[in-house]
């Protein structure tokens, strides 16, 4: 049940990215949700390094979508610094 959860939640978390951050990323289900569990990923790990907030708190969630945009942005960039190269 654990990785369906997961998987729900990255999705969810994915899909809010994708709303706060302007712009066509051409993402499909999967790369959403990789997405979001990316932003979770890293969130998690900063913020509890940082001390921020511990699991399972509702700042985790917030700072999920919030590094998930960061992720869609630099994906962004990344994305179209090798469309001008090509």
């Amino acid at each position: 049940m654990g990785i369906l959860w997961t998987i729900v939640l990255g999705f969810v978390i994915g899909v809010l990215a994708k709303v706060l951050h302007p712009g066509k990323e051409n993402m499909g289900f999967i790369a959403t949700v990789v997405l979001g569990i990316a932003g979770s990923f890293v969130a998690g790990i900063v913020g509890q390094f940082l001390g921020w907030y511990q699991a399972g708190e509702g700042a985790g969630f917030i700072a999920s979508v919030i590094t998930a945009v960061l992720l869609l942005a630099l994906y962004g960039k990344l994305r179209a610094g090798s469309a001008n190269k090509s």
